[in-house]
């Protein structure tokens, strides 16, 4: 694993005996003590992830506002100071170059948190397209990121700081001292759960994450890997760029049709997703279940008759639901709830049905 980069924190994922892989130009911890050991204790108790290969953007100046609503697909000016907002940011066909999260830090300051293994693309997505009394800087090398989520995540994190957890909604953020870290404190996350993230210098990682695993220890808190991430997201049918999104597929098509804002004035791709509005689209992402036995992948071709009509994108076994699912896109004519489909698994033919989304929805 050469020439690859490694967290803050890849030190302690040797002492913990990780199993580190390579994920996006990084070096990563994919699991500690199994998979769906960790998956279990997120969705039961909660889990302490090391995410610090996301990248982070900083965007400022008098009109970052206003560059900000021609980068990206969502409406910014709804995001007021001390809130969140997930967006996909696409291109001039509709393709998605990424999607990201922007963090309103006030004094026409945006903090954009993107996709690891994008992040210098990005930049230069950025920079090529900006207007104006405006600049974008890579801050990456300013922050490490933590997550902690599960139902106990709150009450875990509140014995750690002074800041009040329950005032923090969702998709809002605070910025105070955990373990006597200055941090970032946001209640957002990628496992379907209740949690946060938490935002702090490289150096300090360390004494935070030591900390939350301690004081956590108690509750069940584990370490979770790459592996469990994504069977979590996947259950809460969570786009991972580079599966339900790429260049090649629109919001539209991935169902985040909601994140599109054709009200809010001009935007690099507005053009292409009205057009496609009008026709309707190619593809509609459905999740499947399994009928017959057998785990579908992603590449799998979706079929009906012999003939295909889409692909799988994420495919896993889910350990909350104990069933062989798959997110896959398929044509509109066969995306109806119900609908039966075979998945070409090793050359065979296996039987699955469409299914609602998101498999997992966590009882607030």
């Amino acid at each position: 694993m050469d020439n690859l980069k490694r967290t803050p924190l890849y030190e302690v994922h040797l002492e913990l005996k990780a199993k580190m892989v390579p994920f996006g130009g990084w070096e990563m911890p994919v699991q500690y003590g199994g998979i769906i050991k960790e998956h279990k204790a997120v969705r039961e108790r909660a889990g302490l992830f090391d995410v610090s290969h996301m990248g982070e953007l900083l965007l400022e100046g008098p009109e970052a506002l206003a560059a900000l609503q021609k980068l990206v697909t969502n409406d910014v000016s709804k995001i007021g100071i001390g809130r969140a907002m997930y967006t996909p940011m696409i291109n001039e066909d509709g393709g998605t170059v990424d999607d990201l999260l922007i963090y309103n830090l006030g004094l026409n300051r945006y903090l954009l948190v993107v996709n690891a293994s994008n992040k210098d693309k990005d930049l230069a997505w950025i920079k090529e397209h900006l207007t104006g009394e405006v600049d974008v800087v890579d801050k990456s090398h300013d922050y490490a990121l933590l997550a902690l989520q599960g139902p106990l995540s709150q009450q875990v994190l509140q014995s750690l700081t002074s800041l009040d957890l329950k005032e923090i909604k969702y998709y809002h953020f605070a910025m105070g001292a955990v373990a006597e870290v200055p941090c970032l404190v946001s209640r957002t996350g990628y496992t379907g759960e209740d949690g946060f993230e938490l935002y702090c210098h490289p150096e300090e990682a360390e004494k935070l994450w030591r900390a939350i695993l301690d004081t956590g220890r108690r509750h069940g808190v584990v370490p979770v890997g790459l592996g469990a991430r994504d069977t979590l997201r996947f259950e809460a049918c969570l786009a991972l760029y580079g599966h339900e999104l790429t260049e090649d597929i629109n919001p539209l098509m991935a169902g985040l049709g909601w994140t599109v804002k054709f009200d809010k004035g001009e935007f690099i791709g507005k053009q292409a997703l009205l057009s496609i509005k009008e026709k309707g689209v190619s593809h509609k992402l459905v999740g499947l279940k399994m009928i017959e036995r057998g785990v579908p992948r992603e590449g799998y071709a979706v079929a009906v008759d012999g003939q295909q009509v889409g692909w799988v994108t994420t495919g896993s076994y889910a350990p909350t639901l104990n069933a062989n699912l798959a997110l896959a896109y398929v044509k509109p004519e066969y995306a109806g709830n119900d609908t039966e489909l075979d998945i070409i698994i090793r050359g065979r033919e296996l039987k699955a049905q469409v299914v609602p989304k998101p498999f997992y929805k966590r009882n607030k």
